[in-house]
This record gives C-alpha cells, structure tokens and sequence, in this order.
C-alpha cells in the first residue's frame, strides 16, 4: 500500500507557491516604487510652482515698496501707533 503523502509532491507543491509569493512581493515593491517616484516628481512641479509665485509675489512688493508716494500725490502720516507685542484675544 502507497502512501498518498509524497516528499516530492509537497515539495514541488512549496517551490511553486513559494515563487509565486516571490512574483507577488516583486509586483507590489515595483508598484510601490512607481507610486514614490511619480510623488517625488509631483512635489518637484509643486515646488517649482510655488517657487514661481514667490518670485512674482516678490517682484510685486519690490515694485509697490520703490514706489514714491509723495510723488503720487500722497501725504506722510501724521502720527505713528505702535501696536503691542501680544495680541488681545477674546480669551482674555
């Protein structure tokens, strides 16, 4: 009388399953290294954007700071208030 249990069976039977948790870990690290890359790249475009709009925003306030006021017609400030280093809230 044979046995049904086979050494070989259940080996072939782990080898083959085993490769295919390999093939399946092999697809989830390169999805996983897909998805980082294409982060990294769009944190580069957003900074790229935010670096353009500082750049406008800065050759705005350069612009309005060289403006000359009094030539436009604008008087100097009477008085001066200097507003006190902590802020009231309504919590207090």
């Amino acid at each position: 009388m044979r046995s049904r249990f086979s050494i070989t069976r259940f080996s072939i039977g782990l080898v083959v399953s085993l490769f295919v948790v390999y093939l399946g870990l092999i697809a989830v690290v390169m999805s996983y290294a897909s998805v980082t890359i294409a982060f990294s790249q769009s944190i580069k475009s957003d900074e790229s954007a935010v670096a353009q709009l500082e750049a406008a925003y800065l050759t705005e306030v350069e612009r309005i700071t060289s403006i000359d006021a009094r030539a436009l017609g604008y008087a100097a400030p009477v008085a001066k208030w200097y507003v006190p280093t902590r802020g009231g809230t309504a919590l207090r």
